[in-house]
This record gives C-alpha cells, structure tokens and sequence, in this order.
C-alpha cells in the first residue's frame, strides 16, 4: 500500500492487522481520488473508520489543507500517527481515537470531504450517513465504500448522488451537498 500522487508519492503505508481492515485498492483508490480531484484543494478531510488513514493521507498529499483521522482502535490510531510520520503530513492531521458514531454525533467540526469506509457487513454506511450529512459544508462530498452486494445507500436529505462506481466486489458512492442548502440539526 502506497500514496499514489502529490506531494507524498510513492511513500509506502502501514496498515493494521485483523479481519475488518481491508486496504482500499490502489486501483479504487485512484478512481476516487480521480472523481473528487477538483474538491480536494484546501478542503478538510475526515476519514471516518481510518485504519491505516491512507484515504486522508492520500487527500493531504493531494492538497487538502487539513485532515480528522478517526478510528476506535488503539492499534489503528498507531498506525495512521506512524503513517502521517512517514509521509511528513502530521501538521496538516488530527488524529482521534474515538468511536465514529461518538465523534460524528457530538463534534462540532464542519468538512468539505467526508470518507466513509467502514467494516463491511455490519450496516455501517446506512446508519452514519444521516448523522456525517450534517457535519458536510455546502458543496461538499460524502465518499462511501461498501462491498458490492450490500444495498445501495440512500442519499440523506439536502443531498444527491453524483455517482456509484463498480469496482469488482467494492462499490463506492459519491453523495453531495448542494451549495447553499440549508443544516438542519
């Protein structure tokens, strides 16, 4: 596992170990990044269920001016801090060890980019997605990865869906916020 593109190119990830991480591919990894190119520049971040943070690493190196790593696992936490080490991106990061239903309920932070990549097969992306709609500043993007036969979620009020793509098992859906839309909270 490596960053693609930007200013940490090239620079290989660690990535924690156990059954519920599983590594976005370079592959998916590049078409979403593709598909949010022009959204990426000064934008904050919050990779939500971080893992080895190589989604919010991977934005930084590509311009985001800030990123919120959050993941419940000690040894998920020490990965992402090790990773923004090696990539030297730790100043532009905060990283939490928290729940991401806690963090997501309760923090005050707004985002551009919200990455939702949780555990597959345990519903994740239909119960967070309402909740992270509200932390989404106008114009902004949810990223949500899930696994191909899982159904499609639904795009929370004030919100459409710019795109699903289809990578082999993974499916990864684009919702975004209208300018101007008005938070209900």
């Amino acid at each position: 596992m490596r960053v693609i593109t930007g200013t940490a190119r090239g620079r290989r990830l660690v990535t924690p170990e156990g059954f519920d991480v599983r590594p976005t591919t370079d592959k998916v990894k590049e078409a979403i990044f593709s598909a949010v190119q022009f959204e990426l520049e000064n934008a904050s971040v919050l990779d939500l269920f971080a893992g080895s943070g190589q989604m919010g690493i991977e934005a930084l190196s590509r311009g985001a001016a800030k990123a919120v790593f959050v993941d419940s696992s000690s040894q998920s936490v020490r990965c992402v801090n090790n990773n923004l080490r090696a990539t030297k991106l730790e100043r532009y990061a905060q990283v939490v060890s928290r729940d991401s239903y806690d963090y997501i309920k309760l923090t005050s932070s707004t985002f551009d980019i919200i990455i939702l990549d949780p555990p597959y097969r345990h519903g994740h992306i239909g119960n967070i997605l309402p909740f992270a709609a509200k932390k989404l500043n106008d114009g902004g993007c949810i990223i949500c990865e899930y696994e191909s036969d899982a159904d499609e979620p639904s795009a929370p009020d004030g919100m459409f869906l710019r795109k699903t793509y289809r990578y082999g098992k993974i499916n990864v859906s684009i919702f975004c916020k209208e300018i101007g839309e008005a938070d209900e909270k």
